[in-house]
């Protein structure tokens, strides 16, 4: 049985935006994970922001819970990994068992993948076999869920899919990586908010979150829309002990809510360090 998933219809808001990051050398400390933070960059490149991140390991059932929850979301979701076609490679699979849906080679997949081949043959200077065994098993790679639609992989052409907002790309950085700005270029522009986010902050010395969370929550109900923050540290190299307090949003609401911010902490018993800009 599928499922009917409100993924499938058209954005009418800023969609949110999360990451799955499938695979056991991530999660057993083999290889450390690049694509938090590269997502996270691509993101805000564009005035928008990550708002989870999911790891998991190579257990079907386990993807298949966390994809079933991605498709659920509404949400718009990056999946990195897992999609190529050797034993411990599950997501696809995974992916149209979380949708109800067969697996089905994917003609431009197809396409793409012997392009890919008989590339590599060239290259090699060896001819090409399209019923070779390692071919014919290469083309598993374009198995997504029926209906998927595909990513361009600007590397080695073997594309990566999408099904409805949530989209599957490589695990290699160098692939996984522009796939995700193509992307978000081809389907997500409406929402890019360039210079429309600002965040400034202060260092605060001497004081508790406790005896500042009523400050927070002031200036929170005061300017709708502003996120007031705070980051408490015990040993960083520069400022030592501190908080470093702030709000963050569109530029004209942190405009107000900042000088806020500093006149509230004029009430407290605590000493001021440096201000932090970024935009």
């Amino acid at each position: 049985m599928t499922l009917d998933l409100p993924t499938f219809r058209p954005l009418e808001s800023a969609p949110t935006f999360g990451l799955v990051i499938v695979g056991d050398e991530i999660l057993s400390g083999k290889r450390s994970d690049k694509h938090l933070p590269k997502v996270i960059e691509l993101l805000a490149a564009r005035g928008l922001q990550l708002s989870y991140a999911d790891y998991v390991g190579d257990d079907p059932a386990r993807i298949t819970s966390t994809l079933q929850r991605a498709f659920a979301s509404g949400d718009v979701v990056f999946s990195t990994g897992g999609i190529g076609a050797t034993p411990d490679d599950h997501t696809r699979q995974c992916a149209a068992k979380a949708l109800g849906l067969p697996l089905a080679l994917h003609p431009q997949a197809e396409a793409l993948i012997r392009e890919r081949m008989q590339d590599t043959a060239r290259d090699q200077g060896l001819p090409y076999e399209p019923t070779h065994p390692d071919n014919i098993h290469r083309l598993n790679m374009g198995m997504f869920a029926q209906g998927a639609q595909i990513i361009p992989n600007p590397y080695n052409k073997i594309p990566g899919f999408s099904m409805g907002r949530v989209h599957f790309v490589p695990g290699f950085p160098v692939m996984a990586w522009p796939m995700v700005e193509w992307v978000l270029d081809q389907h997500y522009s409406p929402w890019f908010q360039k210079a429309a986010w600002a965040e400034k902050s202060v260092i605060v010395f001497g004081s508790m979150e406790a005896t500042l969370t009523p400050l927070m929550e002031a200036l929170e109900r005061q300017f709708e829309g502003v996120k007031v923050f705070s980051l408490p540290s015990v040993d960083h190299p520069e400022y030592g002990r501190h908080i470093e307090l702030g709000v963050k949003g569109t530029p004209e609401l942190v405009a107000h809510a900042y000088p806020a911010l500093l006149a509230g902490l004029h009430g407290f018993d605590a000493r001021l360090g440096p201000e932090l800009v970024r935009s």
